[in-house]
């Protein structure tokens, strides 16, 4: 015998395929065992993004949120970064369009952030308090190291902006003892690496990348870790054996990003596939 199907049952019924079809939508993309969706991770009693390894924008310019950490868990922090959305952004001295142009931040640049004041980024630029316009950038975390990594990063981001100078005097002469011709604010790839060790960590590397390199514990690729340093070749250099290959060199900061002296100026930018294409190793120092 075929049931009337009355009103109410209707009703029931819609509402059912309409719940059944919405968790079936919110099912994609599926989340893995740890439930994390790509770089996020959900935590089930009540949503709680965190930031991934990689750049995270921060809301109101806050520290991220961290589970608290367990006897088992080491407690991670992050450092706040300041990145430029488009190209020829100016770095300037003031909070104001008015103020004097220290330099310019390429698209994706990356510089220290040490707040916000009307509506203007705080930074250090060429060793000396700079402002960005934040509507033309954003805040992003990146994962910490040891102190001692971090105390030299902190030395390279107030180097940011000074020009490069191919074979620029060194800090010391590459055994602590110090280069009284040394001119600051002139680097070089090597000179910056030299300079940034000594005054970050007490750590005395060589006087170009082609002694550098035989310096440091070796790093496997696929171990390269925040302070790490890169070496690369480059074009002059790329057909050449043994050390005379290498021609550049850079701090590795994580989430793709190095510190380095390019051919303008000391800057923090992502490694691009170039030069990964150059990339011959890299070396451990603290």
């Amino acid at each position: 015998m075929i049931k009337k199907i009355t009103k109410l049952t209707m009703v029931m019924l819609l509402i059912g395929t309409v719940l059944a079809f919405s968790v079936i939508a919110c099912q994609s993309p599926s989340a893995d065992t740890n439930n994390k969706y790509g770089n996020w991770e959900v935590d089930w009693n009540g949503y709680n993004p965190k930031p991934p390894e990689s750049d995270t924008p921060s809301v109101g310019g806050g520290e991220p949120e961290e589970e608290p950490p367990t006897e088992d868990t080491p407690t991670v922090t992050y450092t706040a970064m300041i990145k430029s959305n488009t190209d020829a952004l100016n770095v300037r001295s003031t909070p104001s369009t008015s103020g004097q142009v220290l330099g310019t931040l390429d698209k994706g640049d990356m510089v220290r952030y040490e707040g916000e004041k009307n509506g203007w980024y705080k930074t250090v630029y060429k060793e000396r308090t700079a402002y960005i316009y934040a509507n033309y950038a954003s805040v992003t975390y990146m994962r910490q190291a040891s102190d001692k990594v971090e105390n030299v990063i902190a030395v390279g981001e107030e180097l940011l902006g000074y020009p490069y100078v191919w074979g620029s005097q060194r800090y010391h002469w590459g055994n602590g003892v110090i280069n009284t011709a040394f001119i600051p604010g002139q680097f070089d790839c090597s000179a910056l690496m030299q300079y940034i060790f000594f005054k970050g960590a007490g750590v005395v590397m060589d006087l170009n990348t082609r002694t550098q390199v035989l310096q440091g514990e070796t790093v496997e690729r696929s171990d390269l870790q925040r302070g790490d340093v890169m070496f690369f070749t480059n074009e002059s250099r790329v057909n050449n054996t043994g050390v005379e290959r290498v021609g550049h060199v850079a701090l590795y900061l994580g989430n793709n990003y190095i510190l380095h002296t390019a051919s303008d100026h000391a800057v923090i930018e992502e490694i691009s596939a170039k030069r990964w294409s150059y990339y011959i190793v890299a070396k451990r120092f603290v």
